[in-house]
C-alpha cells in the first residue's frame, strides 16, 4: 500500500477518555474492566494523583491540539465526588486545554446519584450525562444485577433537568432474559416519556468473561428480537430519534460528539485502569493504540509503567482498523478522510469498494463514503472484507 506524506493541519479532532474502574456491583453481563467496591473504599486521593501522572505521560500526544470531548466511563464514574471530577477537569483543562464547546459526559448509574450530585457534577463542569437505566422492569433489573430499582430509573431524567442537565442520554437495553416484545417497547416507552436528548438502545449480547457466558440465560427467540428491533427503531422515529450509529439515536443537535469522534476515527487520549487511547503522528504518518495497566491494584502501583501495551497499526492492517469503525455510523463519512486518517491512497482500497458497491452493500455519493440500508444489516460482512 501507498503512504501520504500529512501535515500536523491534518491530524483528526482529540477526545480524553477517563476510565473509573470501580463499581457497587459487578453486573452479570458486563465484559469491561470494573470491579466491585464498596464506595467508602475508593481511594479517591491516590487515584487522581495516578491519574494526573498518567495525562503528564501522554499530554505531548495532543501536538498541541485542544479537546473537542471528554467522556468519564467506568465502572460507575459517579461514585466518585463532584470535587473529583471538578480536579479531573481542571487538570485536562490546564495540561491540555478545551475547545470552546468542549462536550464533558458522565455516565451515572440512577442507585449512585440523587439531584444534589447531579448538581454538583454540574458545578464541576460536566455538561452531558449518560444515565444507565437498562430497563424499567424489576424483575429485570434484579436479572440484570443492577442495584437501582424502577422507581429510581423513572426519577433520573427528573433529578438530571432539575440539576441544570438540558442533554443526557439514556441507556437502555433489549432482548433481556425471558422478556416479551411488549415488555421491551414498554421500557421504550417509558425512556422516551423521560425526554432524553439521545438514547443508547441496543441489545443485550453474552459477552466472554461474564457470569452470563459462565451460565446462560434463557433470551428470546430470534424472532423477538427483530420484530423489537423494527418495532422499536420506528418508535424512536415517530419520537423524532435519528439513529446515527449502530446503538445510537438522537434529537436534532443533539448527537454525541464524544461517539462521533471514536466512530470517525478521531484520535483520544484514555487515562484510567485499561483505558484505551489512539495517536496520529505525520512525518512519519503513524496510527498508534495504547492501553494502560489494567487492574486498579496495578495502576495505583507508582513502582509500575502505566503504559501496559503499545502498538503501531501496521500500514496493511489500517483499512480495516478504519472501517471497522466508520463504517458503524449511518452518514458514514467523508471519502477524502479516508487518505487523512490512515496515510494511505484511495487507490489502495478502491477495488474492494468497486466490489461491495456492486454487491449493494457501500455507497459513496455528495462525497460521503457509508453503508447502504442492506449493509448495515450485513455489517459484520462488509468488515470481514477487509480481513481477507
Amino acid at each position: 500500500m501507498t503512504e501520504k506524506t500529512l501535515t500536523t493541519d491534518s491530524l483528526p479532532p482529540l477526545s480524553a477518555y477517563v476510565h473509573v474502574p470501580w463499581c457497587v456491583r459487578k453486573c452479570p453481563y458486563c465484559d469491561f474492566n470494573s470491579h466491585a467496591l464498596d464506595p467508602a473504599e475508593i481511594p479517591e486521593t491516590e487515584y487522581l494523583r495516578r491519574l494526573f501522572e498518567d495525562l503528564d505521560q501522554d499530554a505531548p500526544l495532543a501536538q498541541g491540539r485542544l479537546l473537542h470531548s471528554v467522556f468519564f466511563g467506568g465502572g460507575t464514574p459517579s461514585l466518585l465526588s463532584p470535587s473529583a471530577i471538578g480536579q479531573i477537569l481542571s487538570k485536562l483543562e490546564r495540561t491540555v486545554g478545551f475547545s470552546p464547546d468542549c462536550e464533558i459526559t458522565l455516565e451515572a448509574n440512577p442507585g449512585t446519584v440523587d439531584e444534589a450530585h447531579f448538581r454538583g457534577f454540574r458545578e464541576a463542569g460536566v455538561n452531558r450525562l449518560s444515565i444507565g437505566i437498562q430497563s424499567f422492569n424489576d424483575a429485570h433489573l434484579h436479572k440484570l444485577g443492577r442495584i437501582h430499582d424502577s422507581n429510581q430509573a423513572l426519577h433520573a431524567g427528573e433529578r438530571a433537568r432539575a440539576a441544570g442537565f438540558d442533554n443526557f442520554n439514556l441507556d437502555l437495553m433489549h432482548g433481556l432474559p425471558d422478556q416479551t416484545e411488549a415488555e421491551a417497547l414498554s421500557d421504550l416507552e417509558q425512556a422516551i416519556a423521560l425526554g432524553p436528548t439521545h438514547l443508547s438502545w441496543y441489545q443485550l449480547t453474552i459477552e466472554p468473561n461474564t457470569e452470563f457466558y459462565r451460565q446462560p440465560p434463557v433470551l428470546p427467540a430470534d424472532d423477538t428480537l427483530w420484530a423489537i428491533q423494527e418495532a422499536g427503531q420506528a418508535r424512536l422515529a415517530d419520537a423524532g430519534f435519528k439513529q446515527y450509529e449502530v446503538s445510537a439515536y438522537a434529537r436534532p443537535g443533539k448527537r454525541c460528539e464524544h461517539n462521533i469522534n471514536y466512530w470517525g476515527y478521531g484520535d483520544y487520549i484514555g487515562i484510567g485502569p485499561g483505558a484505551h487511547g489512539k495517536f496520529t503522528t505525520t512525518n512519519p504518518f503513524d496510527v498508534t493504540r495504547t492501553r494502560k495497566t489494567r487492574l486498579p491494584k496495578d495502576y495505583l502501583n507508582r513502582s509500575r509503567l502505566l503504559i501496559r501495551h503499545e502498538e503501531k497499526v501496521a500500514i496493511d492492517d489500517r483499512p480495516f482498523d478504519y472501517f471497522i469503525n466508520t463504517l458503524r455510523l449511518v452518514d458514514g463519512r467523508p471519502a477524502e478522510q479516508f487518505s487523512l486518517a490512515t496515510g494511505l491512497a484511495w487507490a489502495d482500497i478502491e477495488p474492494t469498494l468497486v466490489r461491495l458497491r456492486d454487491q449493494g452493500l457501500l455507497e459513496w455519493e455528495h462525497g460521503s463514503l457509508r453503508t447502504t440500508e442492506r449493509g448495515f444489516l450485513y455489517l459484520n460482512d462488509v468488515l470481514a472484507t477487509w480481513l481477507t
